[in-house]
């Protein structure tokens, strides 16, 4: 495996062309490599050394995986109108509005000037080039179909990064509205319901179960509050640590994520797509269907599908058709599993697969747009159980007081 360069910040001094003192901070992988941007700047260094930025200016700077999709969009366009990849090269990492963009272009260009490849220059440059991107990127070179390539890199993140951010927005919308009844409920619970429980006090009756309970609760988080708080602190940071140290751990919870009413559904098609789309891309890419599968299972975001995935691979290796071996797993939609077998059948796998993703992405739209209006119900439900108890809890001794004086 090709080892990535990290890339470093750099604090110089130096003069311009107009004999000006200037200085700066700029990102590069060797310090040869910003005095020569510096050098193509009409920049004549006189003082250079290694600096530690800040955590704003790292986040301010660091390339994204969307950036990289931009700069994918780029290259094809650059590159479909006959301009060389150097020059495309050159002209983004000129004009890029990232620091460290503009060093990985920068870096890329040098080591092709040098030599090497397309992909192995991409790879040895960042991280976010992973071992798909590359692989694709070197079946263009191979193939001289490098525009149509970086055409559908650039079509598949697009696909992939929209239907990331749907998903998103359909947890975010649940999660929110639970979060805030808990800390309203919490606050009730703290600030508001002990001076109802003074006032009644006062009333020398007995209250009804319900209020006591609510008391009681009341009284519970003020008591043991802080320690409640901590034993969730504790679960959270072993949940995490388990999370990121245990395969069967991760595997389950990614497995329960996909039976998670309304948005496992949304999770199980957007993984499907996303299957879909990266299986269709390097097949139609001139990829085999095996390296295929395994690039697509290593994209899928969902450990308990990956596992699926990798079962049909060793299936698929044995020789058995590819939408059998993804019935095997019992994980997959029929409807994909149908189409899959359409699509070998007929020869036309790349496209059928297309056709997959595209439906499911859709219907993930669909889902995320409706999703307020299948969750109003059971939010007005939740909202009604948790803060209109507490309100009724505390109203009913004063309706029962009334109802006597009455």
């Amino acid at each position: 495996m090709a080892q990535v360069s990290k890339i470093r910040y750099f604090h110089w001094r130096g003069v311009n062309q107009a004999g000006k003192k200037v200085s700066g901070i700029t990102l590069g992988f060797q310090e040869r490599d910003v005095r020569t941007m510096l050098g193509e700047q009409m920049i004549q260094v006189k003082k250079i050394k290694r600096h530690k930025p800040s955590t704003l200016s790292k986040l301010k700077n660091q390339l994204k995986p969307a950036d990289v999709t931009a700069i994918t969009r780029q290259l094809a366009t650059m590159i479909a109108s006959g301009v060389p990849v150097v020059q495309a090269l050159k002209m983004m990492a000129n004009s890029h509005n990232k620091a460290e963009g503009r060093a990985i272009l920068a870096q890329v260009t040098t080591q092709i000037e040098a030599g090497a490849s397309l992909s192995r220059a991409l790879k040895t440059s960042s991280p976010l080039f992973d071992n798909f991107y590359c692989d694709l990127v070197l079946t263009g070179e191979q193939t001289g179909h490098l525009p149509e390539v970086f055409d559908r890199i650039a079509t598949y993140r697009e696909k992939n990064e929209s239907t990331r951010k749907k998903v998103i927005k359909a947890m975010i919308y649940p999660s929110m509205v639970t979060l805030t009844s808990i800390g309203v409920t919490i606050m009730m619970l703290v600030f508001v319901i002990p001076q109802f429980a003074s006032i009644f006090s006062n009333f020398g009756a007995e209250l009804p179960w319900f209020t006591q309970q609510v008391i009681k609760a009341s009284d519970f988080m003020l008591g043991y509050g802080i320690y409640l708080a901590i034993g969730l602190l504790a679960f959270l940071l072993f949940f995490i640590f388990r999370y990121q140290r245990s395969r069967r751990f991760k595997l389950a919870i990614h497995r329960l994520n996909l039976k998670l009413p309304i948005v496992g559904n949304v999770l199980l098609k957007a993984t499907v797509a996303r299957f879909s789309r990266t299986l269709a891309t390097t097949f139609s890419a001139g990829i085999p269907l095996l390296s295929g599968l395994q690039s697509a299972g290593k994209t899928a975001g969902n450990k308990f599908i990956e596992q699926a995935i990798e079962e049909a691979h060793s299936s698929t290796a044995a020789g058995m058709p590819l939408h059998i071996a993804l019935r095997q797993s019992d994980v997959f939609p029929e409807l994909m599993l149908q189409m899959t077998m359409i699509g070998e059948e007929s020869g036309s796998l790349d496209d059928m697969l297309n056709k997959i993703a595209a439906l499911y992405e859709d219907d993930v739209d669909n889902t995320v747009d409706n999703l307020g209006k299948i969750l109003e119900p059971l939010i007005i439900l939740f909202l009604g159980g948790m803060i209109g108890g507490l309100l009724v809890a505390m109203y009913m001794p004063i309706f029962k007081l009334m109802s006597v004086m009455g």
